[in-house]
């Protein structure tokens, strides 16, 4: 069973703790980094630089999901470990509600398909529990394309030294 990583603070919290569940039932085993309870003046990069140093460890491997009022701040403290993707999702229009001829792409799934983004920050004060529970469905079940253009990028931000 595949393990997923997951991490909030207090303005996640909520979210965090309706999702574990979904996880669950979507058949992975869930790892909590925290925050284990609410405490509004807890620091974010408390419980998402764990997380982040787990997936950096493993090569990238390993997947988080990360939970923060608007998910901004938790993938900065994320993508600061080598090997770690994080992408911010905090609502966007679907296609159909777009301006008239604006083709408005998936970015969860875009992010999964071009940059293998192996964590996910999400923007619990924007998100309804349905919203993140699709973003979530959409980033762990899309694949990396492995696309030549795509793993050079890749390879090129491995490279990066900090």
């Amino acid at each position: 069973m595949e393990t997923i990583l997951i991490a909030s603070d207090h303005a996640g919290f909520e979210l965090k703790e309706a999702l574990m569940p979904f996880l669950r039932d979507m058949g992975y085993e869930v790892k909590d980094f925290g925050a284990y309870e609410f405490n509004a003046d807890d620091d974010y990069p408390d419980f998402m630089a764990p997380l982040a140093r787990e997936i950096s460890e493993s090569g990238g491997v390993k997947q988080g999901i990360i939970i923060g009022g608007s998910g901004q701040g938790e993938a900065i403290v994320a993508n600061r470990f080598r090997h770690v993707r994080a992408v911010v999702f905090n609502g966007q229009y679907h296609p159909e509600h777009a301006e008239a001829g604006r083709h408005v792409p998936l970015e969860v799934k875009t992010a999964r398909e071009h940059n293998d983004a192996n964590v996910l920050s999400l923007g619990a004060r924007f998100l309804s529990k349905e919203e993140a529970e699709a973003a979530v469905k959409t980033f762990l079940t899309i694949p990396f394309s492995e696309g030549e253009n795509h793993v050079r990028r890749l390879k090129k931000l491995d490279e990066i030294k900090m």
